[in-house]
């Protein structure tokens, strides 16, 4: 199984950025941690701040690739684009975000992304990414 994770805006700045919302710990170092946890799994990392990039990413992948694990930061309640590039691919994409977006500020309630994704993972920090990891991994059973 070949999966990517891709990463949106401030993201980079895990383990650094509002340590109580996102943690202490960095992407890198979680990275490590997942694959060495699922090591009959490919898993790619990608990261940009840049809209453009990460819809570039979609489509580099998005016919490829037997999953994608999507955290579009806050471009996920705001980007057309993104969504529209979701819909343009083959790859089945859960978005995950690493607080619970309902809890927070109301404008982060809404996504533009969600229509369009396989399901969506939010609130349990880092572990979203290791829950969207077992989805994929239950769909192929």
């Amino acid at each position: 199984m070949k999966l990517i994770i891709i990463n949106g805006p401030n993201l980079n700045l895990l383990g650094k950025r509002e340590p109580d919302i996102y943690g202490s710990e960095s992407f890198e170092v979680f990275l490590k941690k997942l694959r060495k946890r699922f090591p009959l799994i490919t898993i790619e990392y990608f990261q940009s701040n840049v809209e453009g990039e990460i819809i570039n990413a979609l489509h580099k992948v998005g016919f490829l690739y037997d999953g994608i694990i999507l955290n579009a930061g806050g471009y996920t309640h705001t980007s057309v684009a993104i969504a529209d590039a979701i819909k343009s691919i083959s790859s089945p994409v859960i978005e995950v975000h690493i607080s619970n977006i309902f809890a927070r500020e109301s404008f982060r309630h809404i996504s533009m992304i969600s229509p369009y994704v396989k399901g969506v993972i939010t609130g349990f920090g880092l572990d979203s990414y290791r829950l969207a990891i077992e989805s994929f991994l239950r769909a192929t059973v």
